[in-house]
């Protein structure tokens, strides 16, 4: 059998069970058994039948709910791989650091067009770093302390699955003095991000050490499977932008979650679930998870 699941900003509309299984019916999916994760929320609603089909003609509900079609085995995962940035927190940091700095819209407007797949990652990486070269390293923190809040869900999504085992990675293009402090908060395990160089108390405008990209992103995915023994199919990436594509491509691929938070339309079309209406507990749904499963 295999399972769509329902997930509602608010409350599911009146017969959007009926439309899910008429539509199913139409391309050939028998629908079965209904459960409810949460009530007037979240649904799963079983059935026997091709699940690119299902994914197909459930599409066009997209913009009411979020909606997951996915098989039932291992449908709750061993390996949560995921982006921090505009993914696990509220902020894109090098933004926020740049206002401190007096030159936001400069360095959000290239944050923009490179999440948006528009501009190299990697390039466009180096030209905002070297905008903030001068600013006081202290600045760092008072970014932390003033901007940087985790995502609604992403707490309760991190404290969740790694309280069943799950093995937790957050890789980010962005930086260790940020991703070391959200890590610790959220309940990752393994870290992966950029070294902002720092001398005599200011940061250069350079990087110590390799840069993490989209590859490199994709490639942490596929080494936190196989040093964990988790197979892909077991697994969770998500992440927001085009250079979390690869990663996300990478669990689809392996039969995994590929997740789209609030995506940009690029990583959209890669990922084979994209949550638009909801925070991060939307995930735990996509598992089956009900509230009264979640660690807060």
């Amino acid at each position: 059998m295999s399972i769509c699941t329902l997930i509602a900003a608010d409350t599911l509309e009146g017969g959007i069970i009926s439309e899910v299984n008429d539509r199913l019916a139409a391309v050939g999916c028998v629908p079965g058994a209904v459960r409810w994760l949460s009530d007037g929320k979240a649904v799963d609603i079983a059935f026997d039948g091709n699940i690119g089909s299902a994914r197909a003609a459930l599409s066009v509900l997209e913009d009411r709910c979020d909606i997951v079609v996915q098989g039932e085995h291992n449908r709750r995962k061993m390996l949560l791989v995921s982006d921090m940035d505009s993914t696990m927190i509220t902020v894109e940091c090098i933004d926020e650091l740049a206002d401190f700095a007096g030159i936001k819209p400069q360095i959000a407007a290239i944050t923009e067009r490179a999440m948006a797949g528009e501009l190299d990652f990697t390039e466009a990486l180096k030209a905002r770093v070297a905008l903030l070269a001068g600013l006081d390293e202290n600045m760092i923190a008072q970014c932390l302390r003033e901007r940087v809040r985790p995502m609604p869900g992403a707490e309760v999504l991190v404290r969740t699955m790694t309280g069943w085992g799950a093995h937790a990675v957050l890789v980010s293009g962005g930086f260790t003095s940020f991703t070391g402090p959200v890590a610790e908060l959220l309940g990752f395990t393994e870290v992966h991000a950029n070294v902002l160089k720092v001398k005599d108390g200011r940061l250069t405008g350079g990087l110590t050490g390799d840069i993490v990209d989209a590859a490199v992103k994709k490639a942490v995915l596929h080494s936190a499977a196989v040093s964990q023994g988790i197979p892909l199919e077991a697994t969770i990436a998500v992440g927001d932008g085009a250079n979390d594509l690869p990663m996300i491509a990478a669990a689809v691929a392996g039969d995994g979650l590929g997740i789209g938070y609030h995506p940009r339309p690029q990583l959209a079309k890669a990922a084979n679930f994209s949550v638009r209406h909801n925070d991060l507990t939307a995930l735990l749904f996509a598992q089956g998870v009900a509230p009264n499963e979640w660690l807060r």
